[in-house]
């Protein structure tokens, strides 16, 4: 008997049969860019080895203009086709079905080319958009069906038309971006004609035996955004016009609110999904932070959808589903919701990956085979680098004992889960202390290693971690000053004002610790909607309405030395969520500080290099979170002895608390071993 009845369950399409109901959502990896079809193939093959019901690619551009940049994938010569041919042949031999998600960037286009239904430049790009005219959007309308065409051709068992997001058959729809006046735009059976006449096409292109997906925006989180009574009539129309299965998109990329940050609850906008149910006869799938088999069961138990799409979860662990079938669920490799291996990457034009398995889109180079050499390996500190390296060296085959000098394994990752909104790293710990323990390594916690311990280890691998570096702030009398450890860890108490030396990614934890009431709102979605003003579209157009955060808990003055705005350094999709919720709670941020002295009354700062306008930053408590350094006094001392060790992780090179860094060093040394 599963534990998942409603997620395992097969899904008739009539044409086709799914196996479950898991659709691994479509993400843009940027791994078709670099033409290596070996490697695209391997990516998606090992996800479909691993039990997932169907799955969307990234984003493939149907022109040049409609690319999400200059030189974006896409199905434009016989040759692309051909290579398409290779994923799609790849992942049928591992069993598995393949969609290819259809993407016209429009207005988001970043590049001199891009076209929308109106001249209006988005807030995400440079570049105004040419307005199309009749003979234009008839050209975007056949390259889209076309695409579809080549698609089928190419060997996928069905595509994605991507009209959610803020992408181009979403510009159409809302006033916000369509201005036009002709029929394409104005009352709204004109404007969404746009997003039925392209499913129309798909479906004649391609044919009836052919999945056709829609990805409709069902709640857009922008100013005049869709209405609710626009969604459902649009979901009525796109069925009409041949869709298979409707995918739920939330939110415009260019949305104030965020989406699937790990700061947002599991299955936050399910219930907008919900909304859909019985109002079309087609399968719904609803989308984001959904994580977990558990999540995704309740989800589909509680009548939310037909379908979940998790996407970033088959990143962390493309084995996902069968573990899940198979009575592991324990042993998923969870999705944190940290974005900065996935989405941080795509939007810098990098490979995207996973922090918490780097193996992701690197398949072939960082294949994990059984080693003809079996060694004694130690690995010391059991923090996220350390943990990564004894897992892969196990798996390798060598015989690994890790040893942790304090009480527990986890490292900076026990303080990173005790910042509000990042309650998916005790998920994280709760895994590796499961894998640890299935994996034969030898864990000694409580035990310090030195020379004497590690002399009969065929290799060593240090991965001690770091230690807070000290400003050497002068201190007065009265002077009440604590290291970010003893916050976060709650060894010390902190008063009613406080001021955070340091504005780095740690800096910006701590003051999100300190102002923010129990329980976090990531943990009620009642209480998270309400913080960000997300309503229900059928009161709020757009869903969009007033946010009500709660009072902040302390005041708090967050200071760092460079003279820029606070937080400009923090994650590419994820900084400018910390820099709102900090805004929203009050706290004050100050760049291009001097720090002078530390006394009872608080902080003395003097700004610039002439030391001008002293200020005393009136603060209860001081807190320290100006960088860390490299723990390396047992490196030195086993050099010292002769023996070269391995040093990794905050060890090897302390630059914020890193844990991406630190799991991806640790993986490959322990596959190099």
């Amino acid at each position: 008997m599963t534990r998942y009845p409603h997620l395992l369950r097969p899904l008739d399409l009539g044409h086709v049969t799914l196996p479950n109901r898991v659709l691994m959502g479509s993400m843009h990896t940027n791994l078709e860019e670099t033409r290596d079809w070996n490697r695209v193939a391997e990516f998606y093959a090992t996800r479909a080895r691993g039990g997932v019901g169907l799955m969307v690619t990234g984003g493939m551009a149907p022109n040049r203009e409609g690319g999400v940049f200059p030189g974006a994938a896409g199905l434009f010569t016989p040759e692309d086709i051909a290579n398409q041919r290779i994923v799609t042949d790849r992942v049928h031999e591992a069993g598995g079905r393949i969609a290819m998600q259809i993407l016209h960037a429009g207005r988001y286009a970043y590049g001199p080319d891009c076209v929308a239904p109106s001249p209006i430049r988005s807030p995400i790009s440079p570049f105004p958009p040419k307005e199309l005219d009749e003979a234009g959007i008839e050209k975007q309308i056949a390259d889209i069906a076309t695409a579809a065409a080549r698609a089928r051709e190419a060997g996928y068992d069905g595509v994605e038309v991507m009209g959610s997001e803020g992408y181009f058959l979403n510009q159409f729809l809302v006033t916000r971006t369509n201005r036009r006046t002709d029929r394409w735009g104005g009352a709204y059976e004109n404007r969404m004609r746009l997003p039925v006449e392209v499913v129309r096409r798909v479906r004649a292109a391609a044919g009836a035996d052919f999945i056709l997906i829609y990805r409709l925006s069902m709640i857009d989180l922008v100013p005049e955004g869709s209405s609710w009574d626009e969604v459902v009539t649009l979901a009525r129309a796109v069925e009409a016009a041949g869709a298979s299965i409707i995918n739920t998109g939330i939110g415009w990329h260019e949305a104030r609110v965020p989406t699937i940050a790990t700061s947002v609850p599991r299955a936050a906008f399910a219930w907008v999904t919900r909304k859909l149910m019985g109002q079309v006869a087609i399968p719904l799938v609803t989308s984001n932070r959904i994580n977990t088999p558990e999540v995704a069961e309740r989800v589909l138990a509680d009548g939310c959808a037909d379908m979940v799409s998790m996407a970033r979860p088959f990143l962390a662990d493309p084995d996902f589903v069968r573990k899940a079938a198979t009575g592991r669920a324990d042993e998923i490799a969870p999705c944190i919701a940290c974005n900065q291996a996935c989405l941080d990457h795509t939007f810098s034009g990098r490979i995207s990956t996973c922090l918490v398995n780097p193996r992701a889109a690197h398949e072939t180079e960082l294949a994990i085979g059984q080693t003809e050499t079996p060694r004694r390996v130690a690995v010391v500190g059991a923090g996220p680098a350390g943990m990564a390296c004894a897992l892969a060296a196990a798996d390798r085959g060598h015989a690994v004992t890790l040893f942790e000098k304090s009480g527990r394994i986890g490292g900076q990752l026990n303080l990173a889960r005790r910042v509000p909104g990042k309650e998916e790293f005790d998920l994280l710990v709760e895994w590796f202390t499961t894998m640890l323990s299935r994996k034969n390594i030898d864990l000694r916690l409580g035990e310090e290693a030195d020379t004497a311990i590690l002399a009969g280890f065929d290799a060593v691998v240090v991965a001690t971690g770091v230690r807070p570096r000290d400003p050497a702030i002068p201190q007065g009398d009265g002077a009440r000053v604590h290291g970010y450890a003893d916050v976060l860890s709650g060894r010390v108490t902190v008063g009613r004002t406080a001021a955070i030396v340091g504005a780095g990614g740690i800096g910006f934890d701590v003051a999100e610790y300190l102002v923010q009431n129990a329980p976090s709102p990531t943990l009620s979605i009642d209480d998270w909607r309400s913080e960000w003003g997300v309503a229900d579209p059928a009161a709020h157009r757009g869903g969009l309405a007033d946010a009500h955060p709660e009072p902040a808990a302390r005041t708090v003055t967050l200071l760092q030395r460079k003279p820029e705005k606070p937080g400009r350094n923090l994650g590419k999709t994820t900084g400018w969520i910390h820099r709102a919720t900090l805004a929203a709670k009050g706290v004050r941020m100050l760049g291009g500080v001097n720090y002078e002295r530390i006394d009872r009354e608080g902080l003395h700062v003097t700004f610039g290099e002439a030391r001008e306008n002293p200020t005393l930053i009136k603060a209860e408590s001081v807190i320290l979170c100006a960088g860390q350094e490299s723990e390396k006094t047992l490196a030195d001392t086993l050099r010292a002895a002769g023996v070269e060790p391995h040093v990794i992780g905050g060890a090897d090179h302390a630059a914020e608390l890193d844990a991406k860094r630190a799991i991806d060093q640790g993986t490959r040394l322990g596959v190099a071993l």
